[in-house]
C-alpha cells in the first residue's frame, strides 16, 4: 500500500470512499443510480410539515446539547412502544449527527488504543474508520452467504468463530442488526450466542439498529439490550433517516445506561456539539406516528425489493434476497470471468446504465477474497426507477 501523504497513519489506507467513486460515475454515464443508499421520495408530510414551520423559528439557533427534550423524550417512548425498553430522556438518551456521529462519538468514548472491536463482517464502511480513530482493532467474524437464488436462504456465522475472535484485548462488540450491507436480521437464537459471549467476556456492547422497522416477512428484527444481562452494558443506537426518507437531515441517537451515555457524551460534544435544529421537533413528530405508518413503509419497500430481486435474477446475476434494509446481493462469477465484483462495477455504467457498489469495501485486507464476488445493489428507489433499471439490466443480458 503506498503511504498517502499528511494522512495520520491510523487512516492510511482510508481514501474516498467507494460511494462518491460510484455516484460520480452515475452521473458522468447518466446511469441509474442503485449504489448509494438513499431513497428518492419524500417522507411523510406530517414529518416534512414540522420541520417546514420550525424553519425561521427559535429552532435554527443551537439546540440543547443533548438533544431537544422534545425529540428525547419521542426516542424514549419509541423505544418503549417498539422494544419494551424504558430509557430516561434526560439521561440515557443523546441526540446525535446521524447514527454515524453516534456510532462514532462511542468507539472515541469507550475504546482505548489497542481495545478490539468484535463485529460481523462484511460490515458498513464507517465502523473500520471509526475503530482507527479510537486507536482500536477490528476482530471481524466472517458472515457467510447462503446459495445465490436461493429463496429463505439467510447469511449465517459460525459460533466458533464469534468465540475465537475475543481476545484477552477485546473491549466492546459492535453489532450491526437489521444488518447493511447483507440484510440479515439475527435470530433469537443468534442474539442469544452473541449475549453469551458478551457477559462471559464482560464486554459492552454498541448496537446499530437504524433500519429496525425496515424488516420484511418471515422476520423479526429484536434489540439485544432486551435479552437479560443486557441492558446495563447495551448502547443502542437509532436513525431518522431510514425510516422517514431524511437521510440528508442526519439526525440520530443513542440510548444506554446514565453511566455509558454520558461517557458517550463526553466525546460527542466535541464533534458536531448539536445539529439539526428545525429537524429534531420534525423527527420527534414521526416518531409518534401510528402503527400502520411503520409497518406500511416495510411492506412498500419489501415489494420494491422483490421487483428488483426478479429482475437481477432474469438479468442472469444470482443474488441473495435480504430480510431487511435497502440492499439485495449479486454473485458475479457467473457474468464476470475474473469473479471481480469492483470490476464489475466499474463497467456496469458502460454495458447497462446502472451502477452498483461492490461488496469487497465492506470486508477487511485479510478478508477481501470473501467479498471479491460480491455487489450491492440498492432498492429504495421510485417504481420507475426500479423498472428502468431491470430492463437495462435485462438488455444486457440478452
Amino acid at each position: 500500500m503506498t503511504r498517502e501523504p499528511y494522512l495520520a497513519t491510523r487512516l492510511q489506507g482510508f481514501g474516498t470512499t467507494v460511494f462518491a467513486e460510484m455516484s460520480a460515475l452515475a452521473v458522468a454515464t447518466g446511469s441509474i443510480n442503485l449504489g448509494q443508499g438513499f431513497p428518492d421520495t419524500p417522507g411523510p408530510a406530517e414529518v416534512l410539515d414540522v420541520a417546514r414551520a420550525a424553519i425561521g423559528t427559535a429552532a435554527d439557533q443551537y439546540p440543547p446539547g443533548p438533544g431537544t427534550p422534545e425529540l428525547r423524550a419521542a426516542v424514549a417512548a419509541h423505544v418503549e412502544r417498539f422494544r419494551g425498553l424504558t430509557y430516561d430522556p434526560d439521561t440515557e438518551v443523546l441526540v446525535t449527527a446521524g447514527a454515524t456521529e453516534a456510532l462514532t462519538a462511542a468507539l472515541l468514548a469507550l475504546v482505548e488504543p489497542g481495545d478490539e472491536v468484535v463485529l460481523l463482517e462484511p460490515m458498513y464502511d464507517s465502523y473500520a474508520a471509526a475503530i482507527a480513530m479510537a486507536g482500536g482493532v477490528v476482530r471481524p467474524v466472517p458472515l457467510t452467504p447462503p446459495p445465490a437464488d436461493a429463496d429463505g436462504g439467510v447469511w449465517t456465522f459460525d459460533s466458533a468463530d464469534l468465540r475465537a475472535a475475543v481476545t484477552p484485548r477485546a473491549r466492546l462488540l459492535l453489532l450491526n442488526t437489521p444488518h447493511n450491507p447483507t440484510g440479515k436480521v439475527l435470530d433469537r437464537a443468534e442474539l442469544a450466542l452473541v449475549a453469551e459471549v458478551a457477559l462471559e467476556a464482560g464486554l459492552l456492547v454498541l448496537t446499530d439498529e437504524v433500519y429496525e422497522h425496515l424488516v420484511f416477512s418471515g422476520a423479526e428484527h429484536v434489540s439485544l439490550a432486551t435479552l437479560p444481562g443486557m441492558r446495563e452494558r447495551t448502547l443502542v443506537v437509532g436513525s431518522g433517516g431510514k425510516t422517514f426518507n431524511t437521510t440528508g437531515w442526519k439526525v440520530g441517537w443513542i440510548c444506554g445506561p446514565a453511566p455509558l451515555v454520558a461517557a458517550v457524551r463526553t466525546a460527542k460534544q466535541f464533534l458536531t456539539y448539536v445539529n439539526a435544529g428545525p429537524f429534531q421537533p420534525a423527527i420527534a413528530a414521526g416518531l409518534g406516528l401510528p402503527d400502520a405508518y411503520f409497518t406500511g413503509i416495510a411492506a412498500d419497500l419489501e415489494r420494491r425489493r422483490d421487483v428488483l430481486v426478479a429482475g437481477l435474477r432474469e438479468a442472469g446475476l444470482p443474488t441473495v434476497s435480504p430480510q431487511a434494509t435497502y440492499f439485495a446481493t449479486v454473485d458475479v462469477r457467473g457474468v464476470q470471468p475474473d469473479g471481480d465484483g469492483l470490476a464489475f462495477c466499474r463497467e456496469l455504467p458502460a454495458r447497462a446504465g446502472v451502477v452498483a457498489v461492490p461488496s469487497v469495501v465492506f470486508y477487511t485486507r485479510g478478508h477481501a477474497d470473501l467479498g471479491r464476488p460480491l455487489v450491492r445493489f440498492a432498492f429504495c428507489k421510485r417504481d420507475e426507477v426500479l423498472d428502468e433499471a431491470v430492463a437495462r439490466l435485462g438488455r444486457m443480458s440478452a
